[in-house]
């Protein structure tokens, strides 16, 4: 039998991330000068773990009544609090933040009524700021995940469970209940190692030494102490986290096990009584914790729009052109790695998948110790973001990519054989056509991801060199409220319209 070929491309790409990856992690292992872990740096430690399992506790439990909520009731505006779920992944962090802050800071409408009350007011910042932003912005995550598993269970065992007379008590113990044993661990696992690698949050709503993160002490460490032994120790350590709660999200991907269905629309029973005002209570909570805060920031944002500094939309120009090129980075590179895959060769799934165990402020950390000795870091500011951004971004579009690829090769696999299309004329005239939809939606979710990204840029940039999220951060850090509110108003507009121009490109060419 032939051998396989050794594609060339997949494989400068896969050295390309395990460099950037797994070379960061050495570099700031190598750099560490003890490896012993002060006071702080153990207090920042605990603290990390701590909001993480916390957040995602919180965001795991709450997000079960929702998604069960949103499965069994039918009414107007359903399908738009549905595809709210994306806000996660298109709401740059800081603006979140800010938008919490404007409902539950100290002159916020939430402090107002526990005040009128009598009662204590309510601190946004420390812990309670922290999982409460936590929580904001991965609740949609984990209710969108556990909606997937609910329409994974095939509509004829609630059929059948209807047909043999079970309440909605037993159809939770013998349908939803496994189902719900099989994905909610994976959900939580993610939100964890997302809360785990947060640091936009930490930086605004920290509070102060005893609530500071890992990801906050790298920063410090490197951009105010300049001490690159700590900064470098704490990277490794951040690194061994991440990778540790990568493989454990790994083991954990268990298939419900339903079997298959007909294919028909499930159709969830709907109990009335008091189930239906407790559906209607959960789902009118979560869309006020959801949307209130938005709509703070476009209220307060539209005030100062015409009133911006001149240096807001210099970085908006920055902000545009590293979100462009990091989402086609991401976009070429995770298609050659899952072309590869495709092939057979499964190290380019591994490849795809390998970011995951570092966060952007580890590979920054690594890249700050390598080019520091060489050149003025201010000057590879965007480069270097440009890479980590699309780096991180390369595992969301191999996910997204890999089973749609899949289905187009045992589809038109041999029929492209017997053709003989190889090479970039089979990837142009058989694979681009079919996977133009989920390209154009990776890109554009690569585009929003990169457009909000406050972490490595955080590191590098100097004056010249500030991205529009980093702005919106300098003008909240210094009281400039309203400025603020309009830079993160413009933030989100520029975010969402990346993201819908590129997933209309996408679609425009599907099937072309």
């Amino acid at each position: 039998m032939a051998s396989r070929p050794r594609p060339l491309i997949p494989a400068c790409v896969a050295l390309a991330v395990v460099a950037l990856t797994g070379g960061s992690a050495l570099v700031t292992a190598m750099g560490a000068e003890s490896w012993q872990l002060t006071a702080p740096d153990r207090s920042a430690l605990r603290f990390t773990l701590l909001q993480a399992a916390l957040s995602a506790g919180v965001s795991a439990l709450l997000a079960v009544p929702l998604a069960r909520a949103l499965m069994r009731r039918h009414f107007p505006g359903r399908g738009a609090l549905m595809r709210l779920m994306a806000a996660p992944f298109l709401l740059p962090t800081i603006v979140a933040v800010l938008g919490l802050l404007a409902i539950f800071g100290r002159s916020g409408p939430v402090n107002g009524v526990l005040q009128a009350m009598g009662l204590p007011a309510f601190s946004v910042f420390g812990l309670h700021g922290v999982v409460l932003a936590h929580v904001f912005l991965n609740l949609p995550l984990a209710t969108r995940m556990l909606v997937h598993g609910w329409q994974a269970i095939p509509a004829e065992r609630f059929r059948l469970a209807q047909s043999l007379g079970m309440g909605p008590g037993a159809q939770f113990r013998h349908l939803e209940w496994p189902m719900l044993r099989a994905v909610l661990p994976g959900a939580f696992v993610l939100v964890f190692l997302l809360c785990l690698t947060s640091f936009a949050v930490a930086l605004t709503l920290g509070g102060g030494p005893g609530a500071s993160t890992i990801e906050l002490s790298i920063y410090q460490a490197l951009r105010f102490d300049f001490d690159l032994g700590r900064a470098a120790l704490l990277a490794a350590v951040q690194f061994l986290l991440c990778a540790a709660v990568t493989l454990a999200a790994m083991r954990l991907a268990v298939a419900e096990g339903f079997g298959a269905g007909l294919g028909r629309a499930l159709e969830v029973p709907a109990p009335r009584g008091w189930r239906r005002m407790a559906d209607a209570t959960v789902i009118a909570l979560a869309a006020a914790f959801l949307l209130a805060p938005l709509l703070a920031v476009a209220l307060r944002g539209a005030a100062g729009l015409l009133s911006l500094p001149v240096g807001v939309f210099e970085a908006a120009v920055r902000s545009l052109v590293v979100a462009v090129i990091s989402a086609l980075l991401a976009m070429a590179g995770a298609l050659a790695l899952v072309q590869a895959r495709v092939a057979g060769h499964r190290w380019a799934e591994l490849a795809g998948m390998l970011p995951l165990t570092a966060s952007g402020l580890v590979m920054g950390t690594g890249m700050f110790l390598i080019v520091h000795p060489l050149a003025p870091v201010e000057r590879l500011a965007l480069p270097v973001t440009v890479l980590v951004n699309a780096a991180l971004s390369l595992p969301y579009l191999v996910r997204l990519l890999l089973p749609q690829a899949r289905q187009v090769q045992a589809d038109y696999g041999r029929l492209a054989e017997s053709l003989g299309l190889r090479g970039v004329q089979r990837l142009r005239r058989v694979v681009l056509p079919r996977l133009a939809r989920p390209l154009g939606f990776g890109t554009g979710l690569a585009a929003a991801l990169s457009m909000g990204d406050l972490g490595v840029i955080a590191l590098f940039a100097g004056e010249r060199q500030a991205t529009l999220p980093l702005m919106v951060q300098r003008l909240a850090g210094a009281y400039r409220m309203e400025a603020a509110g309009a830079a993160a108003l413009l933030l989100v507009a520029l975010s969402f319209a990346l993201f819908w121009a590129f997933d209309r490109l996408g679609a425009r060419h599907a099937d072309a």
